[in-house]
């Protein structure tokens, strides 16, 4: 068999390139270094005698991996890029290649791409006599549509453009689920007034809260063609982008041709249509006028375009609307998706969206046998831990599941109520979601959750593996290992909703502490150390709070706790906060605020000590100067002139000596004072002002394993006996967990002030304690006055 050496070195090229740049965070050293010079080098000049194809790829790869550093987050979503994807990717550069043969052979190729796969998609989902369109957008598919159905519906609109539609305004319709922004995205192409868009509410009495008001949307129906406006298109869902539901399209398409309008149909649960067994909601999307299908997601094909099916009888209308062109290389747009089906096969194909129609069958399942997790069509008063929410009818052939977290009205006494729990709750439920979310993302990173915002319900944790089982590899023991993480992170949101009540009694019991409302913390809740400064103004008094509360802050993250404090969410709304993460059941909120209150005291007051303590030092060393002068001029008095002169002196001094009644002077820097050093010369001892007080702390005692702001008990191991583990929780429960203390104030230090008199030499003070304040209990030996300190034998 002849192969072109063209399409086999392309081939080759494209294994080894997908083998470099899938191995870009493998790099040995060499390869490091040489990735730094790349990166150095990229904002420079094109080099003159260019660069070989494995240098460019070796800079494409440092392109790639350029912010992936250790410190990233290690659930980062990679797509698995298969033997699939490299055919995918082979048909771009197939395309390219292809676009430079001669007219003749290129009409006759593309012809039979392009029929081939329209012809293969029809089949696959059903979709009889349809023609295809492929585009890059999702949404552009929908527009030429939209464009079809003006140029059929107005016919002189080829002629008069835009004038004709001032006769009967069209008007477009679409569900309230829809894509955001799609029908303002629609009117701005087609040139239209957003008037020309009208938004159908879902239901609100009978029905899903998610699909479309049938009877509503005839309503507005029939108003729009009484004020004379032309009914144009209807945009329906096969699968919402938010909670996956189906709308009752067999209905809408009644509805569709009983006012002649066009029935366009888009949604994740199209995909289902290729499944030997269909639910009947879905199935009559095949009577739709047009369908958009996502291919690539669905199959896990890396850059393959989106297909719009559609009928319509004449070519010339098709081509007028951009669906089909006269141009060669545009419709080589099939060519990757070609390959791509060729590749997987029809049984590759349904067996990708059979799997991920069973991993949602599978999570669903596991969400029903937990007694705390109700399905949809299960919830009556009752509420439950997580409300899981699916499509209504026939909800086990859905691809979609989504669920949420929700209060726990049995909350027993213990850990606090969450009845009448407080205003915004729906806020922090939402929070608590959004934490719930991350930290299964975070621990399952195969399994693709997401976060969906639904009107009704809130904040949920959305599963969709038709959209990323095929990417990142999904498998039956990644859903299992889902619900063991979701089974295991329950308690937790349900201690830290019920403690979140008690967290703010407890602050309310403090007038130092602040509690800071922020609905949107997942966590126990934020505290503020206010500190006790009436003097400064506004400006002074914020630095003081941000300068306290950063110290607290990092004394907090220094302890032993399993809590996580931080500065809260990046762009929240509190500044100069500390913000405490989710709490367990054992928890001890009250042994918690006690703690941020004491430390921030400490820190406040350790403060100002540091503050006063320069004016007390200058003030102190200008008054040690006034003695001096002082002292020395009583001096010069009490001696006379003669003893001045340095030989006089020491004769005088030897005949008649001289006593000085002049007496020394101690700087206590505790006390700011000037004292006299008589009382340490008498004592032989240094004595001082009373130490300032420490923090008062207690030494509790813990049960083994049990860790800060534990309550008693809860960290106790079960061989203790019952008695024995009431004992030590009457032991426990008189004191106190010991708070940690930042050090002591810095201790009373005496600077000995003596004027200068190297005639009279006097013993220098003895201190007996290296510092002042000693330990409970010891007793400070002092000397009588006059008498010699005892010299204890050595025996030598």
């Amino acid at each position: 068999m002849m192969v072109d050496p063209t399409l086999a070195e392309m081939g080759k090229n494209l294994n080894e390139a997908m083998k470099i740049l899938e191995d870009g965070g493998k790099a040995s050293e060499p390869d490091a270094d040489r990735r730094q010079f790349s990166r150095s080098s990229i904002p420079g000049p094109l080099q003159g005698d260019g660069q070989d194809v494995a240098s460019i790829l070796q800079l494409v790869q440092n392109l790639m991996h350029d912010d992936e550093e250790e410190d990233k987050p290690s659930h980062r979503r990679m797509q698995n890029v298969g033997e699939q994807g490299h055919m995918a990717l082979l048909g771009h550069s197939l395309a390219a290649y292809i676009s430079v043969l001669d007219r003749e052979r290129l009409r006759k190729l593309i012809t039979r791409i392009a029929s081939d796969t329209t012809l293969w998609l029809c089949r696959l989902f059903r979709y009889e006599s349809g023609s295809a369109y492929y585009h890059e957008d999702d949404r552009e598919g929908l527009l030429k549509v939209c464009r079809l159905v003006i140029n059929t519906r107005y016919e002189d609109y080829s002629t008069e453009g835009y004038t004709v539609l001032n006769s009967r305004q069209p008007v477009i319709y679409q569900s309230a689920t829809c894509r955001p922004g799609l029908g303002q995205h629609l009117c701005s192409q087609l040139g239209l007034p957003l008037s020309s868009l009208c938004t159908v509410p879902c239901n609100t009495i009978f029905g899903s809260q998610h699909q479309m008001d049938i009877a509503l949307l005839d309503k507005l129906i029939r108003e729009d063609v009484e004020t004379g406006k032309l009914p144009l298109l209807l945009i329906a869902n096969a699968g919402t982008p938010g909670a996956g539901h189906t709308d009752k399209l067999g209905r809408l398409k009644e509805l569709c041709e009983q006012y002649g309008m066009w029935l366009h149909i888009e949604g994740v649960n199209l995909a289902t249509l290729a499944l030997w067994e269909v639910s009947s909601p879905v199935t009559a999307a095949t009577r739709s006028d047009s369908m958009t299908l996502t291919l690539g997601p669905w199959l896990g094909l890396p850059a393959v375009p989106a297909v719009t099916l559609y009928r319509h009888e004449d070519p010339a209308l098709s081509l007028a609307a951009g669906l089909t062109s006269s141009q060669p290389v545009e419709k080589l747009r099939a060519l990757p998706l070609w390959l791509s089906l060729q590749y997987l096969g029809h049984d590759g194909i349904v067996e990708k969206i059979r799997h991920a129609v069973e991993l949602s069958q599978q999570l669903l399942e596991k969400l029903k046998t937990l007694a705390s997790i109700k399905t949809s069509d299960e919830l009556d008063s009752e509420i439950s831990f997580v409300d899981a929410l699916t499509m209504v009818e026939d909800e086990l052939n859905s691809p979609v599941v989504v669920f949420r977290f929700s209060q726990e009205t049995s909350a027993e006494s213990s850990g606090g109520s969450v009845e009448g729990y407080f205003a915004g709750e729906r806020e922090v439920l939402d929070s608590l979601n959004r934490w719930l979310c991350e930290q299964l993302a975070q621990l399952v990173p195969a399994s693709g959750v997401d976060i969906v915002e639904l009107e009704d319900e809130g904040t949920c944790v959305r599963f969709t593996p038709l959209m990323t089982a095929a990417a990142l590899g999904t498998q039956r023991c990644d859903v299992d290992l889902l619900v063991e993480r979701l089974i295991e992170l329950i308690p937790v949101l349900n201690c830290t909703l019920r403690l979140r009540l008690d967290f703010r009694e407890e602050v309310y019991r403090h007038s130092a502490l602040s509690y800071i409302e922020d609905l949107s913390w997942p966590g126990l809740g934020a505290v503020r150390y206010e500190p006790r400064i009436e003097e400064l103004n506004d400006s002074k008094r914020q630095l003081e709070v941000e300068k306290i509360n950063s110290e607290l802050l990092v004394k907090l993250g220094d302890l032993d706790a399993d809590l996580i404090f931080s500065t809260g969410l990046e762009f929240g709304p509190e500044k100069d906060c500390i913000f405490i993460g989710m709490a367990t059941e054992d928890l001890d909120v009250a042994e918690l605020v006690d703690t941020i209150a004491a430390l921030g005291r400490d820190i406040e007051e350790n403060g100002r000590l540091l503050e006063n303590m320069t004016e007390v030092v200058r003030k102190g060393i200008q008054e040690a100067e006034f003695q001096l002068q002082k002292d020395n001029q009583d001096k010069l008095m009490e001696e006379g002139v003669l003893r001045q002169i340095p030989l006089v002196s020491s004769v005088l001094n030897w005949f008649s000596p001289f006593q000085s009644t002049v007496k020394g002077r101690t700087f206590n820097l505790a006390a700011g004072s000037l004292d006299s050093t008589e009382p340490t010369y008498s004592m032989k001892a240094q004595t001082g002002g009373l130490a300032s007080p420490e923090t008062p702390t207690s030494s509790a005692k813990r049960l083994p394993g049990q860790r800060l702001f534990q309550r008693e008990g809860a960290g106790g191991s079960d061989s203790h006996s019952e008695t024995s583990s009431v004992g030590q929780a009457e032991d426990l429960s008189r004191e106190r967990f010991p708070q940690p203390t930042p050090p002591s104030p810095v201790p009373d230090e005496a600077v000995s002030v003596v004027p200068e008199s190297p005639e009279t030499p006097q013993r220098p003070p003895t201190q007996e304690n290296g510092e002042v304040g000693t330990q409970e209990g010891e007793e400070e030996e002092r000397e009588p006055e006059g008498q010699e300190a005892p010299v204890e034998e050595t025996g030598r």
